[in-house]
């Protein structure tokens, strides 16, 4: 597998995400030299408690995203947006488009278009009985992969867990700690036109509480 790292960031300080752009009130700190992201909202404020943090530097279509995850406290959802770009080509940070506040229906029916797995859901009591990993592509909210989550809950994980997404040509594949849960072929018509490169940012629903931590981007 031939592939190049075009990104290497460690997210183990304020200076690491110092050019990342927030969408939403989110608290970002480095107690244990890890990014820790939690909302500072009541959750019973709903969506308006959700944020995004999004890594600010533009990626190619054929992409293998890797990071490090673990969910310090639940409830709540983690979730990664990639090839994430504005509608006809605009930039997704262009003021020509609707201002993003975090929730979550500006995004899977906002004007700008992307891919979104949500891979540790442990919010509604269908999540927790059940634990999946769901793959959607917006405009839309289209569910076109899902597959089983092997991570436990929060109060049972004493490490990180290795995230990879990997996507490439009309193929998207992920796996947490190289298994992989499920691989989507896109035909480019069914849910919309093949996504191109754009940018990544990491989501969550509070009042979940998760650090990340060495985050890789590699060119295929």
């Amino acid at each position: 597998m031939e592939r190049k790292l075009i990104y290497d960031n460690p997210l183990a300080s304020a200076n690491d995400v110092a050019d990342f752009i927030r969408e939403g009130t989110v608290n970002v700190s480095f107690p244990a030299g890890k990014m820790r992201l939690e909302s500072v909202l009541d959750p019973t404020l709903g969506q308006k408690a959700n944020y995004v943090f999004w890594c600010p530097k533009e990626f190619p279509a054929d992409v293998q995203i890797e990071w490090d995850f673990q969910p310090i406290k639940e409830p709540g959802l983690a979730m990664l947006f990639f090839s994430a770009a504005g509608k006809a080509g605009t930039d997704m940070f262009s003021k020509e488009l609707e201002p993003r506040t975090g929730e979550y229906q500006q995004y899977h029916h906002g004007d700008i278009n992307a891919f979104h797995v949500s891979y540790f859901r442990r919010m509604w009591e269908e999540e927790r009985s059940f634990h999946t990993c769901n793959l959607r592509k917006s405009y839309g909210f289209h569910l076109v992969a899902q597959g089983a989550d092997p991570m436990p809950d929060a109060d049972e994980i004493k490490a990180p867990y290795h995230i990879a997404v990997r996507k490439q040509g009309r193929a998207v594949q992920f796996a947490i700690n190289d298994l992989e849960l499920f691989h989507f072929e896109d035909d480019g018509a069914s849910w919309g036109p093949l996504l191109a490169g754009g940018r990544i940012g990491f989501r969550q629903m509070a009042p979940l509480v998760a650090e990340y931590s060495n985050l890789k981007v590699y060119a295929l």
